[in-house]
């Protein structure tokens, strides 16, 4: 099939919903495709707030957002397609699609619209560790990477800004970040431990910053009241963040999609699991990461001074 690519820069559509973690482990398609095309033109179908992230590391040229109304007949029998949609899908020399399509249904509707060729790979991780799953529909392209892990390269720009931003915070060195939270309570360790870390951050002369999402009302009350002064990054975009994250020192999470951000910008990263998967969703970043396992799979259990011989040092 690689041989079937044209000789001129060729166009390369993504199509990528889930969330931020979700996204980050789909970067080594978007890299891998870059470095046996460099001139490729890559345009992605996803969640821009997310998929900007794509565009800031010069790895896509363009997102164009699934939530448009019109993108619903891509998943619907017998569609009627627009004429700028039939136009946009013909536009593309190869067409990827990680989407949820149990029955064939994206691609069948994709090759109806007129796609030249589509390759889809699913996005529910059937074994191994998500990066080299979601690598494997590439090797229908004699592209056989499987060790490569997400890198989010930002403009200097971008990180020039990010530095005046933490400076403006009251933050003249790289920090260390912590975000609290994740997408599930069980998922979380408890905020006052994060807390009592941050404590001790300070006591040792470290610079320090809490990620403060909408989802994470529970541990911004808790930081707010125990520690008042604490500079908090809050009301970001994601590439505004990633752009502080990549000016920082080192990262302490949990498993959430911020701290595979936080990996793949390449901060060293300490990762804390609980009842989630770490051999199938572990962050990857050229950082390292160091993940740890919460005793019987519940955070609670997770002693402050572990994490502290883990962040602290």
């Amino acid at each position: 099939m690689a041989g079937s690519i044209e000789s001129h820069a060729p166009r390369f559509l993504v199509l990528r919903g889930g969330a931020i973690g979700d996204f980050i482990v789909t970067l080594p398609v978007l890299q891998a495709l870059r470095a046996q095309w460099p001139l490729a033109r890559i345009e992605i179908w996803g969640y821009p707030h997310i998929a900007d992230l794509a565009v800031a590391g010069g790895l896509a040229e363009s997102v164009v957002s699934l939530d448009r109304a019109e993108m619903s007949r891509f998943f619907v029998p017998h569609p009627q397609f627009t004429d700028a949609q039939v136009a946009a899908v013909r536009s593309f020399d190869l067409i990827f699609n990680y989407l949820h399509d149990p029955v064939g249904q994206v691609r069948s509707n994709l090759l109806l619209a007129g796609a030249r060729q589509v390759l889809s790979g699913s996005p529910i991780i059937k074994r191994g560790h998500a990066i080299p799953f979601l690598l494997e529909p590439l090797q229908a392209l004699a592209i056989y990477e499987t060790d490569l892990v997400p890198e989010l390269d930002l403009s200097g720009e971008a990180r020039a800004e990010a530095r005046r931003r933490l400076q403006a915070m009251g933050i003249q060195g790289r920090p260390v970040v912590v975000h609290p939270g994740s997408g599930s309570p069980a998922k979380t360790w408890p905020a006052d431990r994060f807390a009592d870390i941050l404590r001790r951050l300070r006591a040792a002369g470290r610079d320090v910053a809490a990620v403060v999402g909408e989802a994470d009302a529970d541990a911004a009350v808790l930081l707010a009241r125990e520690l008042p002064d604490l500079p908090r990054l809050e009301g970001l975009s994601l590439v505004e963040l990633a752009a502080v994250l990549a000016e920082s020192e080192r990262f302490l999470g949990n498993d959430s999609g911020i701290t595979h951000l936080a990996a793949a910008v390449g901060l060293p990263v300490v990762a804390l699991f609980g009842p989630s998967s770490a051999e199938t969703w572990a962050p990857r970043g050229r950082g390292g990461v160091r993940v740890l396992r919460a005793p019987e799979d519940e955070l609670d259990r997770l002693a402050v001074e572990d994490v502290w011989a883990a962040i602290g040092t």
